[in-house]
């Protein structure tokens, strides 16, 4: 509001009835929508334009109700939203609550209901707040590191001009289990509970040592079921190799087992059950939003999923 509106505005209090008055009061002092947000929201790390060390940056008022720095070396303006995947969204009134559907699992309806957005609204910020997420996760694995893979049906969800006929509500594949119509997922986990996955391309030997080559280190035992790829990837890398194979008696020797990465299977499966096919373009946002709800468990909350969705996460996300 600019300063003449502003003082008509304040000429019109005298007519205000007492009424009236107590209404105006009540708003006066209520907690902004945006002011709670803030709350919420990091702090500034730095100049997200030059990278400079946030004693360079020198308060500049006010933007959207969140503070305004400006760079005393670049001389450029920001807030903590600046350079990041929620920059220019609108609704910022409603984000804590989009947040906390994240953390329940809805569905973009069921979301855009909850939050009193359209459905199209819903669709954009989910990516948004993912675009991040899908990013944190470990980086440097120790230890006993299991890994195991598993599939996801190939999904065009939401394209037009499909090369095949369209499959309803997820659907089944033409072929079963690892054919070319599911896309493979590999998950990574040490025994001090430092995650990854990623989503391949194809399930061969380049592909598993272009990602797990900087990913596991040297003095580790990787521990696998009797796929050939990773028994290839531990002799190239010069890697102890404990092969567990999914079999009844034969799934636990001694410390050594993949049942974790085979357990986190089993929940990320029954997670995604509930959106009846991904689209295969997203997946690794779904994948990002799945570890963030495993990284706080049940202590997540609407500040942890907005802090990740800024591309700062609360916790540590590497190995140590």
């Amino acid at each position: 509001m600019d300063t003449p509106a502003f003082q008509h505005l304040l000429s019109l209090f005298s007519q205000l009835s007492q009424r009236q008055r107590r209404v105006a009061q009540h708003e006066l002092t209520a907690p902004h929508a945006i002011a709670s947000l803030s709350t919420q929201l990091p702090a500034c790390h730095g100049c997200p334009h030059c990278q400079a060390d946030v004693a360079q940056l020198a308060p500049w008022g006010w933007s959207r109700e969140l503070r305004r720095y400006r760079c005393k070396q670049c001389r450029r303006t920001s807030t903590v939203l600046s350079k990041t995947p929620l920059a220019r969204l609108r609704k910022a009134q409603c984000w804590e609550d989009y947040a906390d559907a994240l953390i329940k699992g809805l569905t973009v309806r069921q979301a855009a209901i909850y939050c009193g957005v359209s459905k199209n609204t819903a669709f954009l910020w989910r990516h948004r707040f993912l675009k991040a997420m899908a990013t944190h996760q470990s980086t440097q694995e120790e230890g006993i590191v299991e890994v195991d893979d598993t599939f996801f049906l190939e999904s065009f969800k939401g394209m037009r001009g499909l090369h095949r006929p369209a499959r309803r509500r997820g659907g089944k594949g033409r072929t079963r289990g690892t054919g070319p119509d599911y896309i493979p997922v590999m998950v990574v986990q040490d025994r001090a509970g430092h995650h990854a996955d990623f989503q391949l391309e194809k399930m061969n030997a380049r592909a598993v040592a272009e990602v797990l080559k900087s990913l596991i280190a040297p003095d580790a035992v990787l521990c696998s079921d009797g796929a050939g790829v990773y028994a290839s990837f531990s002799r190239s890398q010069g890697i102890t190799h404990q092969v567990v194979h999914h079999r009844h008696g034969e799934r636990v020797i001694g410390a050594y087992h993949i049942q974790h990465v085979n357990g986190y299977h089993h929940r990320l499966k029954a997670w995604m059950a509930r959106f009846h096919g991904v689209a295969t373009r997203y997946l690794v946002n779904y994948l990002g939003w799945r570890r963030m709800l495993e990284r706080y468990g049940k202590g997540v909350d609407i500040r942890h999923c907005l802090h990740e969705a800024l591309g700062h996460p609360m916790q540590h996300t590497t190995g140590t």
